[in-house]
């Protein structure tokens, strides 16, 4: 069997909700919408990378065992724009770092985690 990856698909109680967040951040448009709001679907990133959203009827419990690194020029202008956009900071005054790495655990709207990160200099 050959697969692709056709979308990386992030659960969500309000998928239109989160469209907006994700739309903010990533500089994209909602490319569709599936089933009444079962399925949202953003235009892809200039990477290539399309997102959407699953409806589910419950909220987030526990830790992502999956989540999106995002690669940012600046973590403290990064942070700002996820927390106007309704993101938060998860571990507010926390950089981490490894080896050059440096980044911040972050979550959307709905406690989605994901990182914005600032690659070592090359």
């Amino acid at each position: 069997m050959k697969a692709s990856i056709g979308y990386l698909v992030i659960d969500a109680v309000d998928p239109e909700r989160l469209a907006g967040f994700w739309c903010g951040l990533l500089e994209v448009e909602v490319d569709s919408v599936i089933g009444e709001g079962q399925f949202v679907v953003l235009s892809a990133t200039k990477d290539g990378l399309t997102v959407g959203f699953q409806h589910v009827p419950e909220a987030k419990v526990g830790k992502n065992r999956l989540h999106l690194a995002l690669v940012v020029e600046d973590l403290d202008t990064a942070t700002t724009e996820i927390e106007t956009l309704g993101g938060r900071w998860l571990e507010p005054g926390s950089t981490r770092e490894l080896e050059g790495f440096r980044w911040r655990v972050m979550a959307d709207p709905e406690g989605n985690e994901f990182d914005i990160d600032v690659l070592p200099p090359s």
